[in-house]
């Protein structure tokens, strides 16, 4: 679940779009005094050595233009994105006009589909992008928007935002997902190490489980209607890590069967985990605690001292109590979930796309600055309580403020990194949000792996 807290016109290069000009827009004082890194397709000499709109030189003066963006990032957290637009707004002229809105999945589609779509839209899923390219509104992303995506991130994630072998929509902001929440000082009292491979995870799990007093796991799977959904993303990571990334795809596209031997692998070393009524469910009760622990408290018992090992995303670090200190040497820190060794690096998460409905050239002007490692590094800087990361090679992680956020953000960027998204989120509704869920609440309440599989199978649609 990709929580956040999920015939096209013909592709046009920006320079023609925009009939570039090298003549710099007049620039605003404000706080975007953001030098350009090394890419984006801007230069740092042009339009003059320090001046902060030299990466903007390329837009233009775009005066009196607006571009209108939708999307469901909302109070409080539209101000960082709201705020990471001003550069190109005061160096450029263009106006953004910024719409949030909790039912925008509803709501962009209605809007598409009415002839009525904003300029712009950032989309939390690729199902949903797939859904938006059907209405025929959305228009295939220029060429220096593709060449920045080339250059920032990896085929994988560009992947994720073409349709039909055309490409749309650049990607944005990113979750990262497999990650294990550890206290760092019981690690040290106790001499655990960071495991670098599933065997070694299993080795802590006995280890932790040998020395007594506590469950080395704790979970928690309850969110109201959504109930369910963790274990997806365990289930997901495990199908990563043992069946690798090509079956994983084969997998969340429906080309093998939901219940064929890799998922059914996949889950089964999930229960391996939390099923276990050795490893779980340390500081809640018995494994059926799982159910009926929100997803939000599932590693609290961490900071109790009752449970030592919490799988869960990155943005979890917004879950534990005010005070809690999230470091390497803090009251709470994660480690990367390995794989099933250490030359592997499978990472699940999830993301954000930017879609366009027209091309107008200040259009092009911001979906070309919001590929960029400019953008990316100015969104950074806007964003200073943290949980906010993003895959874009460009990004510098000294402009990130939370620990937790540059672990995601170095593991995104590792070579070996291979990323993939969330699978439910890809799935037909009538699967990922919905059977999934319900059968992954059964499994963890006594129902064997065979018949949960089965039953997600079945309601696959035909």
């Amino acid at each position: 679940m990709a929580l956040r807290r999920t015939k096209p016109l013909p592709a046009v290069a920006l320079a023609g779009a925009l009939g570039l000009t090298l003549s710099l827009a007049a620039c605003g004082g404000g706080e975007s005094g953001n030098e350009p890194t090394a890419g984006g397709g801007a230069s740092a000499s042009a339009g003059g050595g320090d001046d902060k709109c030299a990466a903007y030189a390329k837009y233009g003066d775009l005066k009196g233009k607006t571009v209108s963006l939708f999307t469901s990032i909302v109070t409080p957290e539209d101000k960082p994105q709201i705020d990471s637009y001003k550069p190109f707004e005061e160096c450029t002229g263009a106006t953004i006009k910024y719409e949030g809105d909790k039912s925008f999945e509803t709501q962009v589609l209605v809007r598409a589909r009415a002839g009525n779509p904003p300029d712009i839209a950032i989309v939390p899923q690729p199902g949903l992008l797939q859904q938006l390219v059907s209405t025929g509104k959305v228009v295939e992303a220029p060429a220096d928007v593709a060449a920045n995506v080339d250059k920032f991130w990896g085929e994988d994630w560009k992947g994720y935002g073409t349709v039909g072998g055309t490409f749309y929509a650049a990607p944005l902001g990113a979750n990262f997902k497999s990650l294990v929440w550890y206290s760092p000082s019981e690690f040290e009292e106790k001499g655990y190490e960071i495991p670098k491979t599933l065997d070694e995870l299993t080795a802590l799990s006995d280890k932790i489980a040998a020395d007594g007093g506590k469950k080395p796991w704790c979970a928690g799977i309850a969110s109201g209607e959504a109930t369910g959904w963790p274990i997806t993303d365990w289930m997901e990571d495990m199908m990563l890590r043992l069946s690798g990334p090509e079956e994983y795809d084969k997998w969340v596209k429906h080309e093998i069967p939901f219940n064929s031997p890799g998922p059914v692998a996949a889950l089964d070393q999930v229960g391996a985990i939390l099923k276990n009524d050795k490893y779980v469910n340390g500081g809640l009760g018995p494994v059926k605690s799982i159910a009926s622990t929100t997803f939000q408290d599932g590693g609290l018992p961490i900071l109790e001292g009752t449970c030592s090992l919490h799988r869960q995303a990155s943005f979890y670090a917004a879950n534990w109590p005010e005070g809690t200190t999230v470091a390497e040497d803090g009251d709470v820190f994660a480690f990367y979930l390995p794989g099933k060794d250490e030359a592997t690096k499978p990472a699940l998460g999830g993301g954000e796309f930017i879609a366009a409905f027209n091309n107008r050239p200040e259009v092009v002007a911001f979906q070309d600055y919001l590929s960029t490692d400019t953008w990316a590094n100015n969104k950074a800087k806007a964003t200073p309580l943290g949980g906010w990361i993003s895959a874009n090679k460009g990004l510098d992680a000294a402009n990130l403020v939370s620990p937790i956020d540059k672990l995601a953000v170095s593991i995104l960027q590792d070579p070996q990194a291979v990323f993939r998204f969330d699978g439910s989120d890809q799935m037909p509704a009538a699967v990922g949000s919905n059977s999934f869920w319900k059968q992954a609440t059964a499994w963890i309440t006594g129902q064997d792996t065979k018949t949960s599989l089965d039953k997600i199978e079945a309601s696959w649609p035909k």
